[in-house]
């Protein structure tokens, strides 16, 4: 883990995604109060969190459980003047301590695989409100994963097994007790422009600092892996924005 703390420290985002793309979803949340309480859920860094926070008047919670990446978005909030309305939390994203039905919208960008797709609609839907927007990318199959290359299939089925398709997490969307907003694919550029641009160029840096170090090696050779992946079959994959919204009434079973 040290290891992967290092490849992906000091990129602009920890993974794909764009101002744009994070504009683009917000715009689909109508109806919002003047002063929306938002949580930014697996925040990382914050590159997200700060177009929400530029974008909405109201206060964000913040969490993650990398008190690194916390920091730095603590800097980044200081430094755009809003700090005020940004509380930054380490915490589990599985089992946040918060008041029921306290939340307008749950954001999530990239990060609700460490639970599962399931999970995560299961275990935040008590923190909306009804009418609440739950709003999250997950990266997933465009195509049907049998047409898929054989080596791109290997590839993701060691790297993320859980990967599923568009219609898969929908349907996940719709047994958890959640309305459909909308969806939406990331573009190319939403991957390489703020992400996997600045990991590739640091690569020969860490290859040279990690010589010696088999291991560390390993790590720096996946990342790579994982970026000719992207580079080769970009149409097979990508990251899906939903944009949901809370019912009214009990959970689902589930």
């Amino acid at each position: 883990m040290a290891v992967f703390f290092d490849v992906q420290r000091g990129l602009p985002r920890q993974g794909p995604g764009s101002h744009d793309s994070t504009s683009k979803a917000l715009a689909l949340c109508a109806d919002l109060p003047s002063e929306p309480r938002l949580l930014d859920v697996g925040c990382g860094p914050g590159a997200q969190t700060m177009v929400l926070a530029a974008n909405l008047p109201g206060r964000i919670i913040a969490v993650d459980n990398c008190q690194e990446y916390l920091d730095v978005l603590r800097d980044r909030a200081a430094q755009a003047e809003v700090a005020d309305r940004v509380e930054i939390l380490n915490a589990d994203m599985a089992a946040l301590e918060l008041p029921a039905e306290s939340i307008d919208i749950i954001w999530c960008e990239a990060a609700a695989y460490a639970i599962g797709i399931p999970t995560a609609l299961q275990a935040w839907r008590p923190l909306l409100k009804d009418g609440g927007y739950l709003v999250f990318s997950e990266l997933v199959w465009l195509w049907l994963q049998e047409h898929a290359p054989a080596a791109l299939r290997e590839f993701w089925a060691s790297e993320y097994p859980a990967m599923t398709s568009v219609d898969a997490v929908l349907k996940s969307i719709d047994a958890a007790g959640y309305q459909r907003e909308g969806d939406f694919t990331l573009p190319d550029e939403a991957w390489w422009a703020e992400y996997y641009g600045p990991l590739e160029a640091k690569l020969p840096g860490l290859r040279e600092k990690y010589a010696s170090d088999q291991m560390a090696l390993s790590v720096v050779e996946a990342t790579q892996a994982e970026i000719e992946m992207r580079r080769n079959y970009p149409t097979y994959y990508g990251y899906q924005f939903f944009v949901t919204r809370k019912l009214s009434g009990p959970s689902p079973a589930p």
